[in-house]
């Protein structure tokens, strides 16, 4: 049976620093029912949409990954009300995220209340695509973005139940604890993410990674099939018992 073809997707990492503490991240929690990674913890994000490549078909640099940084922007927005990567006047983002979510385009959009893209302020973190499965597969880029200051997420109440703060070492806790369910890339990154103290911490991080595509594979070992990863792509655990991965 032929894989399925990847779907382009994005994925936002927002941060908002803490007190003396590390970062908190923004995290979802995916209404039980959809079909893709229903009832999990994960960031805020979505496929890409055509309308998104058109916007990007306006800008200069590479279109595939403007693409992926104008979903990034739409989909925390309409997922969270929180804006990353856009520059749009606050009272505005309420009504921007209900109209995003009924579909409308965010070029109209922009253009109706004076915004404008800031697409620098997402930051490349990692690229993600799976094989070897035969169900959805999203070709995921991650990004990193700074909190809005005060930025409250307000849940769509569709896709999704919860919207939180929390550091990357909560999350994991939580799922250890039995309280949560992540996904083996969610949980992968939060391990990475867990390393850093600030923002610019992670953000010099993935300035200094390659940029390489993650397309985990299995592999057998003395205790059984292991998922695995790259060692060399910054990531602190490479590997997890294939009967234990979650994998959406």
């Amino acid at each position: 049976m032929a894989e399925p073809e990847a779907i382009p997707a994005a994925t936002v990492i927002v941060m908002r620093e803490t007190a003396g503490g590390p970062p908190e991240l923004l995290i979802v929690e995916r209404a039980r029912a959809m079909s893709f990674a229903g009832g999990a913890l994960v960031f805020p994000g979505g496929r890409v949409d055509p309308a998104d490549d058109a916007l990007a078909a306006t800008l200069e640099g590479d279109r595939d990954d403007l693409a992926a940084r104008i979903a990034a922007v739409r989909e925390t927005i309409e997922e969270a009300g929180v804006a990353v990567g856009v520059r749009v006047p606050a009272d505005a983002i309420p009504d921007l995220q209900r109209r995003l979510y009924a579909g409308e385009a965010m070029a109209a959009l922009l253009d109706e209340f004076h915004g404008t893209l800031d697409l620098d302020a997402l930051h490349f973190f990692a690229r993600w695509l799976p094989a070897g499965v035969h169900h959805k597969v999203f070709d995921t880029r991650f990004y990193l973005a700074r909190a809005p200051e005060g930025a409250e997420p307000v849940v769509d109440g569709n896709e999704n139940v919860r919207l939180f703060w929390a550091t990357a070492r909560a999350v994991l806790d939580a799922a250890d604890r039995g309280e949560a369910t992540i996904i083996f890339p969610t949980r992968r990154n939060l391990e990475r993410l867990a390393l850093f103290a600030s923002f610019a911490d992670a953000a010099a991080d993935a300035r200094a990674r390659p940029v390489r595509v993650v397309t985990p594979w299995i592999e057998a070992r003395d205790d059984g099939d292991h998922l695995c990863i790259p060692d060399d792509l910054g990531y602190p655990v490479t590997s997890e018992l294939l009967a234990r991965a979650v994998r959406a």
